[in-house]
């Protein structure tokens, strides 16, 4: 439950893009210890201010890279910044997504910036200009866009259907692949205006079609369609552009996106399919090697698997991959090809990250160390020397994600951005990893924020923040984000602790698996055994511990909060599961949850399903609960969270608040009601941790904007 994706169509937003990033020079550990030296004042100087910790307005104007493409000679990096609102002079939204270029030297320029929400840069073959997608003028829907390598104003190339969802070039740039679901028919729209606007559930959706147009000096040509059995994504051209890789699932509804999306191989000429590869579960990267043989896959290994996390191969004629790591305990998080016989991979270890060389038939081999969470693989494989350009995006516990470059020869990535120069003077607080033990033996590992202004030897406060899924684990970078403000929390005082349950990925298939059919059995227990952990060694003051998290995090803090209730002093709930009898039925992913979740239909054993559910712990909660979540969350129905904060209301044996944010679906989007959870949950930690509890605090909020007084 951790899928933050929106509701309906597979948008190109659903790729796998990596929204995170990486460290300067100075590892996350040093960089962290750095920040906290200060210069000792000459005589009869002032004391310098000593640097604060992070805020909750901080956290709302962070920004991040999140997709690097490197140019066909590896000269520079074509990137995504993702830019908050800022609410005292711009309209509330989602935050906009720029495009720049970066050169090897850090010398970035601004291409398209302000008021934009660009996505899928890509470079044309030759290098000449990159397109994108967006919604620019008196566009109505995503259209593509070209603009020159050296500047300029952009050109509306093609715009189709209700928008392109993602695109490909031919590799002599002739040719351009796309998809695009058909547009609403003229009488549907006037029927909607009469007020005819019923939704038939599950069976209103169109496919996502594949379209083929020729490109000449004036544009784009009449497109062809190319008919396929389904609906399409994760389009590529095979290096002789004679063949197309795109995946297919049968409906473009989220759930058969997830889970029933298989590899075909199409001629673009006739429309013919020459192989279809059956990957047997999720659906990850997909890249053609440069031979045009063979596809590198990352997927999952059965229909159970809960992530798409294997590496494997498979000819392009179709057939079952072959994982090339099977019992590997770590993930892969992309692949990219250096040549026909050579991948370069990310691996995912735990809380670390490594990208790998390897040979088909060879074991791999580390030629990126751990120091950073790396992700985003872009390769240029024919540099001026000869060598291959790597650009990744990245983070460490000292920055969000920024652009990095890697050239080989034993040097590490040179980092080429600083998207938030002013972190530099804020006080950081120390991140390491913690591993302990649970009841039953297993070895398990999580994240520590150390709080700020806390002697050591002192015990200070624990908040507990579960991440979702949970096919998802915490890695050791930037960890705080508007739903989970860890580094707010230490600048607080308090102690904060990600765990990595069981169940969670980066620990290879075998853990993943551990939770499966068992839900809030071991793997909570586990939440528990590393509190207990962190009493034991000193760190926490077991009288005031919280816990708060997302989606399946959210399932955690309601568990949490009612059947481990004397174990916690508050919690702040965020789009959560209360009732797994409901649950399934009223999810837009019910056949994700039946296959990598609960492995039982609630009807075989409704009781278990009952038992497993926070409501049937209601009366001896006594957790002061925060409750909060969108409207239009199709992935956990608002009704999970209401049944909770009204049954809590009616029993009166603890303090409940639910928040509703209009308009946002399974996760916050906008800027304001982003802004409004973080301030909210602060607010009830401090007050429930280390205020006065009792009734809760007022609902009002000082967002501490001056337009808000305007």
């Amino acid at each position: 439950m951790h899928h933050a994706s929106p509701v309906g169509k597979p948008r190109s937003v659903l790729r796998s893009t990596f929204r995170s990033s990486l460290p300067g020079r100075l590892g996350g550990a040093l960089l962290a210890a750095a920040l906290l030296l200060l210069p000792a004042p000459a005589p009869g100087q002032q004391p310098a201010a000593a640097p604060s910790g992070l805020t909750a307005h901080d956290v709302a104007r962070l920004r991040l890279v999140t997709t690097a493409v490197v140019s066909p000679d590896g000269g520079q990096v074509a990137y995504l910044l993702d830019v908050p609102r800022d609410l005292e002079t711009q309209e509330d939204g989602a935050a906009w997504s720029e495009l720049h270029l970066v050169d090897a030297d850090g010398r970035s320029r601004p291409f398209v910036t302000g008021e934009v929400d660009v996505s899928d840069p890509a470079w044309l073959p030759d290098g000449s200009a990159l397109s994108f997608l967006a919604k620019r003028g008196e566009d109505e829907t995503t259209a593509l866009y070209r603009i020159a390598a050296d500047g300029g104003e952009a050109v509306r190339l093609l715009g189709h259907g209700d928008g392109i969802d993602e695109y490909a070039w031919s590799p002599d740039g002739r040719w351009l692949a796309f998809l695009a679901e058909p547009a609403e028919s003229e009488e549907a729209k006037a029927l909607g205006e009469k007020g005819f606007q019923q939704i038939v559930v599950d069976e209103e959706w169109r496919p996502v079609e594949l379209w083929l147009s020729e490109v000449t000096g004036e544009g784009a040509g009449e497109p062809r369609k190319v008919a396929l059995a389904g609906s399409a994504s994760e389009l590529s051209w095979s290096p002789a552009g004679d063949r197309l890789a795109v995946a297919v699932a049968p409906t473009s509804l989220i759930d058969d996106h997830y889970m029933l999306r298989r590899i075909h191989v199409v001629d673009p000429a006739g429309g013919e399919v020459t192989g279809r590869i059956d990957n047997p579960g999720k659906l990850g990267a997909v890249r053609w090697s440069p031979d045009g043989a063979r596809l590198a896959l990352v997927a999952g290994a059965t229909a159970n698997d809960p992530a798409a996390a294997r590496l494997m191969t498979a000819p392009a004629t179709g057939g079952v991959p072959s994982e090339l790591l099977a019992g590997f305990e770590g993930d892969a998080v992309d692949v990219a090809w250096l040549d026909a016989e050579t991948l370069l991979w990310i691996a995912a270890e735990g809380v670390e990250r490594t990208v790998r060389r390897q040979r088909l038939g060879g074991g791999p081999e580390t030629v990126v160390a751990a120091g950073a969470i790396w992700g985003s693989l872009s390769v240029a494989a024919g540099g001026p020397d000869g060598t291959a350009t790597v650009a990744l995006v990245a983070e460490t516990p000292a920055h969000p994600g920024e652009v990095f470059v890697w050239r080989g020869a034993g040097e590490p990535p040179a980092r080429l951005t600083d998207s938030n120069p002013w972190l530099a003077e804020r006080r950081l607080a120390p991140q390491e990893v913690v591993r302990y033990r649970a009841r039953d033996g297993l070895e398990l590992e999580g994240l520590l924020m150390r709080p700020l202004g806390v002697d050591e030897g002192q015990r200070a406060p624990l908040v507990l923040i579960v991440h979702g899924g949970p096919e998802a684990h915490v890695a050791n970078g930037w960890l705080t984000v508007y739903s989970r403000p860890g580094q707010v929390l230490a600048a607080k005082g308090y102690a904060v602790f990600y765990p990595n349950y069981r169940g969670s990925t980066g620990r290879g298939l075998e853990f993943a698996l551990r939770s499966q059919a068992d839900p809030a059995g071991p793997e909570f227990d586990d939440l528990i055994d590393g509190v207990d952990h962190l009493i034991a060694a000193g760190v926490a003051d077991g009288e005031r511990v919280g816990v708060t998290g997302g989606s399946y995090g959210g399932y955690a803090t309601a568990w949490c909060s009612t059947r481990y209730s004397e174990r916690f002093a508050a919690g702040v709930m965020f789009v959560g599961i209360s009732d797994k009898v409901s649950k399934l039925g009223t999810s837009d992913i019910p056949n994700e949850l039946y296959l990598v979740h609960a492995r039982h239909w609630p009807w075989e054993d409704w009781q278990r399903m009952l038992e497993r559910s926070p409501i049937s712990y209601l009366e001896q909660a006594r957790t002061p609960l925060l409750i909060l979540g969108g409207d239009a969350d199709p992935r956990v129905h608002p009704s999970q969270s209401l049944v909770l904060f009204r049954y809590l209301k009616l029993l009166g044996s603890t303090p409940v608040r639910y928040v509703v944010y209009p308009g946002e679906k399974h996760g916050n989007r906008k800027a304001a009601a982003r802004l409004d959870y973080t301030l909210r949950a602060l607010r009830w930690f401090d007050h429930y941790l280390a205020g006065p509890g009792g009734a809760p605090p007022p609902h009002e909020l000082d967002y501490g904007l001056d337009a808000a007084a305007d």
